[in-house]
């Protein structure tokens, strides 16, 4: 560039201290408020949100928003509230005036209390207010634009308050230029009463405009799982487990879906604090880690998690919008949220989403198209003349049956119907249907074992659960001792780059404690010598590399301490019960049973379903018979 193009361009750049020696000025109210709206007022739906908050803190028991050009033409919220006088209408208006708290930050129980929402959205667009108290014969009603009063004066109207916001932005037309388009705008608005309809059960919400369709959910009471149901789907309460755990004074309540019950974003997670809708990262960030290794990457869970503690132990004045808190012990909090929600997992999260059936009834089609013959593939049926299995626990209790060292399958095919069974092993497999997962009845295609349970079907995938089962006792034995490993006779060679073999050798003691025993072979190889004994047969050619892959990723100075578990998935993949593999029906139903006594067995290590219930009563629908 030349000398007078960079002169040029300097020049019409705004000079930031030419006005260095100009005198110190008190800003003007206007002025202020419209700084002040930058933060709390971003966009419609931040308006929304706080007029919501001001309905419920004045007792709203029916809340009404209509909305117009996605809120940019008109917002305007109706409640069923306290109301307010004249004197507290021109007071409203002003900032920092509020009735919510007297002195001090340290006991807020309320949603709003900075009282900087109205005289904010008043300075950037045209606002409207008209109130009536419940004992009073008669209201007012107040209007502002652009910062401006335009007047006070009676006005008719029911007890509660109607709030109108208009033309926002009018005075400061940049921010428009800021806002997405009107659907998009409108859709935060959704969002926002969403959050706002969970949190209180109690208030019935009602969105409706020219903009957008109705949207209602009518009051639940204190029935919090029916309002999630309104909200996330009527799925969600099948698919729901109760959270209910206590630490030092901090509470929390709530319910986590299941883990094959998930989504493709996080906009399904909601989370409460004394009642507050918040969108904090701690909270969560503690989510996602009590969910760890149990969802495929990509998906997100569906949770609603609601948190009380002392107002003194939370800092909610941490942002104008009041979406972020800060907790004086935030290693408190995030250790409760993922205690409690691995523990409820543990207790309930192994069975498989109501969703899972759902969308195997819509794949089928009512029916019959004739198909080009093929050769029928051979499968085994459990009720063949095999000693049926005996199960020497009851339910809840680990069955002695075991995977480990699972023999082959013999090279006879087995004819495509088995006899019917003898009395006692049709006795064996009717007492076997009670369990949850049931009897196993068939093995389809050498992968999938089919089960007959008392009220229904389970179709189980045999390596995803066997690898969710490898898993879990890898993880148990994490936490006791080293795990037991198997000497290779002939060492397996595995070629790999240096660089690989470094980052391996260099975390050979970590992967020792998982039993897989590992040595230099020159620059370009790494020798195995040991696997995990509980994994049998193992690939390693394939382990070592995928294990390589993942260092290279996710590798830290620290080691790979917190990373052990991610490996022992790992692992366990590479080891267990695969596809193709034929199963006796003893070996099947010593999955079932294992499965039912094995935490997280719903879903394998990387998120997927293990198995897919259908009740006989969806059966019967696909034939009309109900």
């Amino acid at each position: 560039m030349s000398s007078h193009g960079l002169m040029k361009t300097l020049s019409s750049r705004p000079r930031i201290l030419e006005n260095r020696d100009m005198a110190i000025r008190q800003l003007s109210e206007t002025l202020i408020n419209q700084i002040a709206a930058g933060e709390v007022i971003e966009r419609p739906a931040s308006a929304a949100k706080e007029l919501i908050e001001n309905a419920l803190d004045a007792g709203a028991t029916r809340i009404e928003i209509a909305t117009a050009g996605g809120g940019k033409a008109l917002l305007r919220v109706s409640d069923n509230g306290s109301g307010m006088d004249a004197a507290d209408l021109e007071l409203a208006v002003k900032r920092h005036c509020t009735s919510k708290i007297s002195e001090t930050l340290d006991d807020i129980r309320t949603l709003g209390f900075r009282g900087e929402a109205l005289p904010s959205i008043g300075s950037v667009a045209r606002l409207s207010i008209a109130s009536r108290r419940r004992d009073s014969a008669a209201g007012n009603e107040i209007s502002v634009a652009g910062g401006k009063i335009v007047h006070l004066r009676p006005a008719a109207g029911n007890p509660g308050t109607i709030v109108e916001v208009r033309d926002l932005f009018f005075a400061t037309p940049a921010r428009l230029k800021f806002l997405k388009t009107e659907k998009a705008e409108a859709a935060a608005i959704t969002e926002i009463v969403k959050r706002m309809a969970i949190a209180f059960p109690g208030v019935r919400f009602v969105l409706s405009g020219p903009d957008r369709s109705t949207l209602e959910f009518p009051a639940t009471g204190e029935d919090h799982l029916a309002r999630m149901a309104q909200v996330l789907g009527k799925e969600f309460r099948d698919n729901a487990i109760a959270l209910d755990a206590e630490r030092e004074d901090v509470q929390l309540t709530g319910f986590a879906g299941v883990p094959t019950f998930n989504r493709g974003n996080s906009a399904h997670q909601y989370a409460f604090v004394n009642g507050r809708p918040v969108q904090d990262k701690l909270i969560l960030s503690a989510i996602r880690g009590a969910y760890a290794e149990t969802i495929p990457a990509g998906r997100y869970p569906v949770a609603v998690l609601s948190i009380a503690l002392d107002p003194a132990l939370v800092d909610v004045n941490v942002h104008p919008a009041k979406s972020d808190v800060r907790f004086r012990d935030p290693g408190l909090v995030r250790g409760l949220i993922v205690g409690a929600i691995r523990e409820a997992l543990a207790r309930d999260g192994s069975r498989a989403a109501t969703t899972g059936a759902s969308d195997m009834l819509r794949a089928f089609r009512s029916g019959f198209q004739a198909a080009p013959q093929r050769p029928q593939a051979p499968w085994s049926a459990a009720t063949s003349p095999s000693r049926p299995y005996q199960p020497s626990a009851g339910l809840g209790e680990r069955p002695q049956a075991s995977f480990d060292g699972l023999v082959h399958p013999t090279a006879r095919s087995e004819p495509a119907f088995q006899p019917a069974p003898q009395p006692h092993a049709a006795a064996a497999a009717e007492s076997l249907a009670r369990y949850p997962l049931g009897a196993a009845r068939a093995q389809i295609h050498e992968n999938y074992i089919v089960a007959q349970t008392d009220d229904g079907i389970v179709i189980v995938d045999q390596h995803a659960a066997h690898e969710r089962l490898v898993f879990e006792a890898m993880r148990k034995a994490l936490h006791s001792k080293r795990l037991a490993s198997q000497v290779l006779l002939i060492p397996e060679i595995v070629d790999i780059p240096e660089e690989d073999c470094d980052r391996l050798i260099a975390h050979a003691e970590e992967f020792s404690e998982l039993g897989l025993a590992i040595e230099r072979f020159g620059p370009g190889a790494i020798a195995v010598r040991e696997t995990p004994a509980m994994l049998g047969e193992v690939d390693a050619q394939g382990l070592i590399r995928q294990l390589a892959d993942e260092i290279a990723e996710w590798d830290t100075a620290s080691g790979l301490s917190a990373k052990l578990e991610y490996v022992a998935a790992t692992m366990a993949c590479h080891g267990s019960v695969r596809s193709g593999r034929r199963l006796r029906p003893e070996e099947m139903n010593a999955l079932l049973r294992q499965m039912e006594v094995t935490p997280g067995s719903g879903q394998c290590n990387h998120g997927r379903p293990t198995y897919i219930e259908l009740k006989l009563a969806d059966i019967e629908r696909l034939f009309g018979r109900s």
